[in-house]
């Protein structure tokens, strides 16, 4: 198994530099074919709007656009030293942006993108994030605006007995042969100890029998699941924490669990999620 192809989602309108350092490091050491991907919808006409001159929209249209090529520009400068091949892909669209990305994932073994909304309400240049991670298909690494490079120093498997992490840790198992030191950290409830040591020991195994040697790290769960896994992870020095991402709706707009929010989505570490 390997990340033959990625896929970089970037945002429109602002510099995406530590996203696409990220993006650069994964190419490289993955010798890697990248697809730069970009989406907006345009400006909704309101009632309110009804009446703004039509110069107002022909500028919002031609922003946008471009927008979108220097976007695309500084995707190929970014990248055109790192990967073996590049292709780009952008849209505007009156419909959800995730599933515009979604769609487009099917060309990927891997997405990268930043951290965006967490909810429907955001700027129509920002992919839900949420939303994304629930319908992809594929594995996601997420990354916090102030990461600047690829750190596989120290990585950690947030580890719950799920189809989910299960799933996690099998889609990360290139990025964990990679690194330098791999954590497995479980948090457990009263009367769950043993169950979670055995859990941990075969997970730690499972890793072993694909060259990853893992430390496991087991502590009593509380009410903050999030600050506390936070916290080791601040403790140990690490940049990436691969975690299954966990839903509890399935209504149109998928709703991403506590911990998967509160931990990943506004962290300070890269975040690698499967679903």
């Amino acid at each position: 198994m390997n990340y033959s192809s990625l896929m970089v989602n970037l945002e429109l309108g602002h510099l995406n530099t530590g996203l696409l350092q990220v993006a650069s490091d994964m190419a490289d050491l993955f010798h890697a074919d990248v697809i730069g991907i970009a989406t907006c919808q345009p400006m909704q006409m309101t009632y309110d709007a009804a009446y703004v001159a039509t110069d107002f929209f022909e500028q919002a249209r031609d922003q946008i656009n471009q927008n979108m090529r220097e976007t695309e520009a500084e995707f190929r400068q970014a990248m055109q030293t790192h990967a073996q091949s590049l292709e780009w892909r952008s849209c505007v669209m009156t419909g959800s942006l995730a599933d515009y990305v979604a769609n487009e994932a099917r060309s990927t073994d891997l997405l990268i993108t930043g951290v965006g909304a967490i909810n429907t309400t955001d700027a129509p240049r920002n992919v839900d994030t949420g939303s994304l991670i629930m319908q992809l298909g594929r594995p996601v690494l997420m990354v916090p605006i102030a990461i600047e490079k690829l750190g596989l120093d120290q990585v950690m498997i947030a580890w719950k007995d799920s189809r989910e992490s299960r799933r996690a840790v099998l889609d990360a198992l290139p990025l964990l042969k990679m690194a330098a030191q791999v954590s497995v950290v479980a948090l457990f409830g009263k009367d769950e100890k043993p169950l979670m040591r055995k859990s941990l020991d075969d997970v730690v195994n499972w890793l072993k029998k694909h060259g990853v040697i893992a430390e496991s790290i087991e502590a009593a769960a509380d009410e903050h699941d999030a600050r506390q896994l936070d916290a080791i992870a601040k403790a140990h020095g690490i940049s990436i924490i691969v975690a299954g991402a966990y839903g509890h709706s399935r209504l149109r707009e998928w709703a991403l669990g506590g911990v998967t929010r509160d931990l990943l989505l506004k962290g300070t570490h890269c975040a690698f999620v499967s679903h």
